[in-house]
């Protein structure tokens, strides 16, 4: 039997962990990208689940989560664009959209070629349908707020404007799963260990 050939997808992968979050912003607790994918995995699986029982949804939890889980892959050779700079004019915007999808294009060539079409439908956004596009959009800003108030939490002021833009923004998409979220899930990021453990209100 022939010697399969390497893959260095997950090894590139996996440099995610390296990539820092918010460079243009004082941080009082750093974050990275593999952390942050982590995180908007797992709001994305919520926010899909919230859908389905509660306001009568019909999207696949876990092909959202996995969506969310490589919704920054491409980061890995791009870097961590700021978002004031990603969206600074519609040129910046299209420019880099260009630049995400030849990073994907790149990255799905790592793979072997028989597993290529596996992972296409994650890493490729264009494949993403519209409720798991938006889920995990949504799970995005959702992470980006809570790291925000996390920042003021620990009294770094700096994050306030961009706390209110992000939260304005979500009431803006005015999405029922993310507002259950919000009033459910979200209290409990700023409550101490010993609080949570407790179970308390």
């Amino acid at each position: 039997m022939s010697r399969r050939r390497a893959s260095h997808f997950f090894a590139y992968i996996g440099r995610l962990r390296w990539i820092r979050r918010w460079g243009l912003m004082r941080n009082a607790i750093d974050e990275n990208v593999a952390t942050h994918s982590w995180e908007v995995a797992t709001i994305a699986h919520a926010l899909a689940v919230i859908r389905n029982r509660e306001c009568g949804g019909s999207v696949n939890p876990e092909t959202a989560a996995t969506a969310a889980l490589y919704h920054d892959a491409t980061e890995v050779i791009t870097g961590d664009m700021p978002t004031p700079v990603k969206y600074h004019s519609a040129v910046m915007r299209e420019a880099f959209r260009d630049i995400e999808h030849k990073a994907s294009d790149e990255l799905l060539a790592l793979l072997p070629e028989h597993l290529r079409e596996d992972f296409a439908p994650y890493i490729q956004e264009s494949r993403w349908d519209s409720d798991v596009a938006e889920l995990v959009k949504a799970a995005d800003r959702l992470s980006a707020l809570l790291k925000c108030e996390s920042e003021i939490h620990a009294g770094n002021r700096e994050f306030e404007p961009a706390a209110r833009q992000i939260r304005q923004r979500l009431e803006q998409d005015n999405l029922p799963e993310v507002a259950y979220f919000l009033e459910v899930f979200a209290p409990g990021y700023s409550q101490p260990l010993d609080h949570l453990l407790g179970g308390q209100d």
